[in-house]
């Protein structure tokens, strides 16, 4: 008995230790070498469209788009808004729905080591890599692997690809309403038009579009371009 259990401890350690190094492998090359391919892509049934591009090739009102539609203080905290949690567990007591609590960092991690669903394994797993990869990459290389690996439209992944689906151009020609109109997209890009939007979408556009100028106004993307 003793025996078995001495070699499922040393299993396991081993398992651990595999994995860690393993992940923080990935991690290190990845700060250099562009994402070839993600689990979301490989169980996407619609095809895969993208185009990787260096940060200075992605018009910076895309950026500050993001920036102001996801995760507003992108360039202060260390891959976790805890003022975010702070109301995600609020609202979760009161049996209220929260929108839009993980950062750039953690959807970074989530699109490039991972996959969507899981659960909380998942999500401690998103934890880890977020830590790393804000350690390691930085914010600059976090918003361009972002901005490279998020869908962003049916079957279409990263900022250029959607920027010629919709718009028929490079992403580093897009223009305050056109930017805004992708970032409104970003969290459900099956469903959201960025060509024509409507409704609630349309001004959520107009929100973002608005809070671009604030974003560089008050200096919430100089982490990315420092």
């Amino acid at each position: 008995m003793q025996r078995v259990a001495k070699i499922a401890v040393g299993f396991l350690a081993k398992t651990v230790l595999w994995f860690i190094g393993l992940s923080l492998a990935l991690v290190i090359v990845f700060k250099w070498v562009p994402v070839p391919y993600t689990a979301t892509m490989a169980m996407d049934e619609n095809g895969v469209t993208k185009d990787w591009e260096p940060l200075e090739s992605v018009d910076p009102h895309l950026v500050a788009a993001v920036i102001a539609a996801e995760d507003s203080r992108f360039c202060e905290h260390f891959g976790f808004d805890t003022e975010a949690i702070e109301k995600a567990m609020e609202s979760n007591a009161k049996g209220g729905r929260i929108r839009g609590g993980s950062t750039i960092t953690q959807q970074t991690a989530k699109n490039v080591f991972l996959w969507h669903g899981g659960g909380y394994a998942r999500k401690g797993l998103e934890a880890w890599f977020a830590f790393w990869i804000e350690a390691v990459w930085g914010k600059r290389r976090i918003m361009e692997v972002y901005l490279n690996v998020a869908e962003t439209g049916i079957g279409t992944y990263g900022a250029t690809a959607g920027a010629e689906r919709y718009f028929g151009k490079s992403a580093a020609r897009l223009t305050p309403s056109e930017a805004a109109r992708m970032a409104a997209a970003l969290p459900q890009p099956k469903k959201r038009s960025v060509r024509n939007p409507t409704g609630w979408l349309a001004r959520q556009a107009r929100r973002i579009e608005g809070g671009i100028a604030t974003v560089q106004a008050d200096g919430l993307d100089d982490c990315v371009y420092p």
